[in-house]
């Protein structure tokens, strides 16, 4: 078994649909600290035309909490546990720690694919520490829940989690390599449908709550791109709710694609960064939010294998 040297965490995001503005967090991209926002009491139309000046990027090491955004290695070091031609996209409905608009529990892992039998593999060497049914409520709060489940124990806290399988091909002690055949897509448990049900989980692996936001640990699976984490912080520190729009912008300053955003629920709170996104094509993004009747906004940019770190503070 090969050893997968552990990552530094790196965590932060933000996205929401701009209509009014009144504080604007405009991006100096610079090593100096970001200027505080200037907050005015009328509020206005949201510009529609982005600045003349496209961001330049942090150097690194940067810390984000004083600088417009960092950018970083990150820890992509699991491969995609389904692979091509079969879909290997993040079901956008049910990200990781959402509650797709409140009609689920706070999700612990994220969906990919929907072709029943669909190969799924093993995302990095390890070893395989559970195989079979969960009939035993051990990896979560219910029996059955993830129905045919595997679970390997890859370095030191580092586990992965494939559930609703409707074939395993592994058991218990088997050591495995990254890509290798472990099971078989399915809807076993408590699926809706068919799909893989994917988790990463650091620390203690039988603790429900000590799952990992799964988009900043699998390597992208588009050509040229990157992920972005972001942090909305009160004046205090409090991590804080928000909705986010994420607009990426070509050279000649045309919008050529959105993504919008909703922070962790409230109980997935554990980590850093309280949104996250990931498969976003390199190039300069506009981040905005609205908080409280303020806009705010930061330009960032994104590169092909790193990760964008993004902390924004509100009202």
């Amino acid at each position: 078994m090969k050893n997968i040297f552990p990552i530094l965490f790196i965590f932060l995001i933000s996205c929401s649909p701009a209509t009014w503005v009144t504080p604007i967090i405009e991006s100096t991209s610079t090593a100096q600290p970001s200027s505080k926002p200037i907050f005015t009491s009328t509020p206005q139309p949201t510009a529609t035309t982005p600045p003349t000046i496209p961001p330049t990027i942090t150097p690194i090491p940067c810390d984000p909490h004083n600088a417009d955004y960092c950018i970083t290695n990150g820890h992509f070091i699991l491969q995609r546990p389904i692979q091509p031609p079969a879909n290997d996209s993040v079901d956008g409905t049910y990200r990781y720690a959402s509650t797709a608009n409140g009609t689920r529990d706070p999700h612990h892992g994220i969906e990919i694919g929907k072709d029943f039998g669909t190969l799924v593999q093993s995302a990095a060497d390890g070893v395989v520490i559970f195989a079979g049914p969960d009939k035993q409520a051990v990896y979560s709060p219910w029996q059955n829940f993830y129905g045919n489940v595997v679970l390997i124990h890859h370095t030191e806290d580092l586990y992965t989690l494939y559930a609703h399988l409707s074939k395993i091909l592994v058991t218990v002690g088997d050591t495995v390599q990254a890509g290798e055949k472990i099971g078989e897509m399915g809807q076993s448990g408590a699926a809706t449908g068919s799909h893989l049900h994917f988790e990463v989980r650091r620390g203690e692996v039988e603790n429900y709550f000590s799952t990992v936001n799964p988009e900043l640990w699998l390597v992208p699976s588009l050509p040229e791109a990157g992920a972005v984490s972001l942090t909305i912080l009160n004046e205090t520190g409090l991590l804080q709710p928000a909705k986010l729009t994420l607009q990426h912008f070509s050279a000649a300053d045309e919008i050529l694609g959105e993504y919008y955003l909703e922070t962790y629920d409230p109980h997935m709170l554990v980590n850093e960064e309280n949104a996250a996104l990931g498969d976003l094509p390199a190039g300069r993004y506009r981040i905005t939010l609205i908080q409280n009747g303020y806009l705010y906004e930061k330009w960032v940019e994104v590169q092909s294998g790193k990760l964008t770190q993004v902390v924004i503070v509100v009202k």
